[in-house]
């Protein structure tokens, strides 16, 4: 949810740490700020709004007596920084992070929420601990403090075994330069390993410039960097060994490449996402090639008696387009759930079901937590993750990677084709291990599913010549209504939330079976309705809903299958697309469902990698 930057190394850290804070401001950036060690006290910024703000009170404490500017300071690097997005506290200068102890000795930035804050903290003012912000944060720096008697690590320590919620986070101490520490417990942290030089992170690209080798640190270890090397340890103290892994990631692909925004061009990045994630996975004509999956053999997948799906926000959607898939081809029971309410509701869940959980960065927190208690309670759990060593890959028995790429932008768009690439991946492997399929209807599926690809490529580059003039007519609009049926309404839904991100306007997706059940109401001349009317076995029912739409005024935008010119007379606006397997269109339908929310919120004025009150990845609850 924020981001955590640490370096400590010979170079001088601000600029290190400024460098980082950018490419993870997409985690967080209602405020930001840094501690760098300064001679034996650390000195620390910290300011409201994104980087921008920061840079401005940089700049203006240069200007101070004594001040130097950023790129100027020399001295070897002792430093963290942190971007925020608000959880407990206002946005305001004094809840920004780095957050101190009473007696700004030791500096701490938190990535997550300590759910026992108040007791500790109600603790350790009796104790004399001056508390400055209203954040749950501040209390890990006083605590470290507490039990700090000159060696960091083991306060750091002690403190972690008094917390609980789910968090990550790094100390410095202005008693010990060239140290700092970190602790994780279900949040991101990863360390980049430089020579002479170390980096901690919430996520690769803050230190991809420098290094392209890491180390993942798994729940529940403390983490300990100085210049010359790194060290891990578990909980109780015990050392722990860590491989370094390459990452095949170039610095170039977290900038824009030409691009506008890092939106525009990730969604110009989709055909390749998808042929990426296919691959080698499909490359038999007769079946699909799906060896990551751990633990899940083919014994299980064939034995299973049905499969849960648990994801949040976008991941839902692709759940649900894969829950079609699965049942069609598969003829494997499916249930799709909200992760945020799955474990509250008591599931029935137990050995012989197969869980999902789809995250793009494999942390957020209400789907890891659906996970575990699906696995407590005997279940198998699979992660549908973009991020190798996320939390997610680490607490199933088997993990498919959607080999997306690094997204930058907030609101997703590639992770998504990729999620639903890979639901239709394992639902041919099901179908395959099942025989629930023909030979000739599993081999022909796999070949047009191997066409996505280039069916993705043709629209973005010929079938949008409709969008910029539906966009121009109702940009302003404050309210658009969504329909679709079968695998149309996922995407329909996922063409709402898109819209609902990046450009504020409010609106409402549904069934279109279900208009008559009260939205129709909402109808008038004033409304746009955008229809998913792709070719289907369900497309006569979708033409009388669209008739039923324009009977009462208002706006049909229709995205339809290319060659379908009869639909056209049911619609006043019509996006085409290339014809596909009509179970595998929502691949391509979603695509200028995507670009009509781009357009519309950039004639709105609006920054779409960073829309208002949203990050990245969504680690609290």
């Amino acid at each position: 949810m924020c981001g955590i930057v640490g370096y400590v190394g010979p170079r001088s850290a601000r600029p290190l740490l400024l460098a980082g804070l950018e490419k993870l401001e997409y985690r967080g950036y209602d405020s930001a700020g840094i501690s760098v060690l300064s001679g034996d006290r650390i000195d620390a910024v910290r300011a409201v709004g994104n980087l921008s703000a920061l840079r401005i009170a940089l700049d203006a404490r240069a200007a101070q007596p004594g001040g130097v500017a950023v790129a100027e300071r020399s001295e070897p690097g002792t430093g963290i920084g942190h971007t925020r997005w608000a959880t407990h506290g206002r946005v305001t200068e004094e809840n920004a992070h780095p957050h101190f102890d009473t007696a700004d000795r030791v500096h701490i930035v938190v990535n997550g929420i300590v759910e026992n804050y108040l007791a500790l903290k109600d603790r350790l003012e009796q104790e004399g601990a001056v508390f400055t912000s209203e954040t749950d944060a501040e209390v890990i720096a006083h605590l470290v403090a507490r039990h700090n008697d000159g060696d960091l690590v083991e306060a750091v320590r002690c403190a972690y075994a008094e917390l609980r919620g789910h968090y990550a986070f790094v100390a410095m101490s202005a008693d010990e330069p060239g140290l700092i520490v970190g602790a994780r417990k279900e949040c991101p942290l990863i360390i980049g390993r430089g020579e002479g030089e170390q980096f901690i992170a919430s996520a690769v690209p803050a230190f991809l410039r420098e290094t392209r080798h890491v180390q993942y640190i798994n729940d529940d270890e403390i983490v300990v960097l100085r210049p010359g090397g790194v060290e891990f340890l578990t909980a109780a103290g015990d050392p722990v060994e860590r491989e370094v892994v390459e990452i095949d990631w170039d610095a170039e692909a977290a900038e824009k490449q030409g691009y506008e925004t890092f939106m525009l061009k990730e969604i110009h990045e989709q055909a390749d996402a998808v042929a990426e994630t296919i691959g080698e996975r499909a490359a038999r004509e007769d079946g699909i090639d799906l060896g990551e999956m751990g633990t899940l053999d083919d014994e299980f997948l064939r034995a299973m008696r049905r499969i849960v799906v648990v994801a949040c926000g976008t991941s839902y959607h692709a759940g649900l387009i894969g829950r079609y898939a699965i049942e069609a081809w598969a003829r494997v029971p499916v249930e799709v759930d909200v992760a945020s309410e799955y474990r509250y509701r008591d599931p029935v869940v137990g050995p012989g079901d197969l869980v999902v959980g789809i995250s793009q960065s494999g942390e957020t927190a209400d789907t890891l937590m659906a996970m575990r208690t699906a696995r407590e309670r005997g279940a198998k759990v699979l992660a549908v993750t973009n991020i190798m060593g996320s939390q997610a890959a680490r607490d199933a028995d088997g993990v498919l990677y959607t080999r997306a790429g690094l997204e930058i932008g907030v609101a997703a768009t590639k992770t998504f084709v990729c999620q639903v690439a890979v639901m239709y991946l394992l639902a041919l492997r099901i179908a395959e291990l099942r025989g629930t399929l023909e030979p000739d209807v599993l081999a022909h599926t796999i070949t047009e599913l191997k066409r996505l690809p280039h069916a993705i490529a043709e629209m973005l580059e010929h079938g949008l010549t409709e969008l910029e003039q539906i966009a121009e007519e109702h940009y302003r609009d404050e309210f658009f209504l969504y329909l679709g049926r079968h695998v149309g309404l996922p995407v329909a839904l996922e063409g709402a939330l898109k819209l609902k991100e990046i450009s504020y306007i409010a609106t409402d997706a549904y069934a279109a079976g279900e208009m008559k059940h009260g939205p129709i109401a909402l109808l008038d001349e004033n409304t746009p309705v955008v229809v998913v009317a792709t070719d289907s076995p369900v497309l006569e029912k979708v033409i009388s809903n669209m008739q039923e739409v324009r009977v009462r005024g208002a706006d049909v935008i229709a995205v339809v299958t290319h060659g379908n010119e009869e639909i056209a007379r049911h619609a006043d606006r019509v996006i085409r697309i290339p014809a596909t397997d009509w179970m595998l269109s929502p691949l391509v339908a979603v695509i200028p469902l995507q670009l009509l929310a781009y357009r519309i919120a950039r004639k709105r004025g609006l920054n779409v990698d960073q829309p208002r009150n949203l990050a990245k990845t969504v680690t609290v609850e």
